[in-house]
């Protein structure tokens, strides 16, 4: 039997997507909340022995929550190989403890998950003292994908030689990715954080966008600020535009009038995160990482 893709409502778009991608039926996982904000959850009654549970972890708090309930209860209604596509994984970027007694979310979050789930597809995670995703998550088969290369393709549809800037040094693997199969010229730039909103950003040295198009690339656009503080940089040092293109788009609060503010013209991003600025699926490059482990 075929495996079934698992999904809640609110990203029934993203589940059409990827049942299209790999030709697997799909369902929906219903939801209730109680006035005290408890969740009642109801799975299909009978599942095939592979299941594939389909959630992104952008406000991720209660959706840890729905993993839980939902992992367990598919074990006890037939699953035996249960695999998570989370096209955004969050609590990764706390990879180390900076000040004694503080919590390593990605050591915590990431054995959770893996004694949850056989196996685990994410794009673009926020990873820098690890080297493979398998070293957070310990399952079978952890696979972390790339939307960089997708960018690209979708930055060359919009500009014929681009500049591409890297607003901080994490972004650096990224930008780098885009430009390496364009053959373009790129740049990161060097960020000072005196909290989580406020940043400075310096250009590259020897970096000249004067008349260029230029186009930031990052993993992941939060508050706004550093994409903002680049931009304006950018701007001042004569760029003809400056336009962005991130893998998720979180943009919290006014994230977007910050970015916008600050001069930019398009915000492109994948549809890892649901957001008016997507511009391009992930779906195919998920569905290809199914095939390859057995999953599609």
């Amino acid at each position: 039997m075929a495996a079934l893709i698992l999904h809640f409502d609110d990203e029934a778009a993203a589940a059409e997507r990827l049942a299209a991608a790999t030709g697997l039926a799909s369902a929906c996982i219903e939801r209730h909340r109680f006035p005290d904000t408890e969740l009642r959850l109801r799975l299909p009654s009978a599942l095939p022995p592979t299941v594939v549970l389909l959630r992104s972890l952008a406000n991720p708090n209660e959706k840890l929550v729905e993993l839980l309930l939902t992992a367990r209860t598919a074990r006890q209604l037939g699953a035996r190989r249960l695999a998570l596509v989370c096209p955004y994984l969050a609590y990764m970027r706390q990879d180390i403890a900076f000040h004694p007694g503080e919590v390593v979310s990605q050591q915590v979050i990431g054995h959770f998950l893996a004694g949850l789930f056989d196996d685990v597809i994410t794009v673009d995670p926020h990873l820098h003292r690890i080297d493979t995703l398998e070293a957070a998550i310990p399952v079978a088969h952890a696979v972390a994908l790339s939307g960089a290369p997708l960018l690209g393709a979708l930055i060359a549809a919009h500009h014929d030689d681009p500049l591409l800037v890297g607003p901080d040094a994490e972004s650096a693997q990224w930008v780098a990715q885009a430009a390496a199969s364009h053959g373009w010229a790129y740049g990161v730039c060097h960020k000072r954080r005196s909290g989580d909103r406020e940043v400075a950003v310096e250009l590259p040295a020897g970096l000249d966008p004067r008349g260029r198009a230029v186009v930031l690339v990052d993993d992941v656009a939060s508050s706004g600020h550093t994409l903002a503080r680049a931009a304006e940089a950018l701007i001042a040092r004569g760029a003809a535009s400056v336009d962005v293109a991130v893998t998720h788009a979180l943009f919290a609060d006014d994230a977007i009038d910050v970015v916008t503010a600050a001069g930019v013209g398009k915000v492109w991003s994948t549809d890892s995160v649901p957001h008016a600025s997507n511009a391009v699926s992930v779906a195919p490059a998920v569905a290809g990482a199914m095939r390859e482990i057995g999953l599609a």
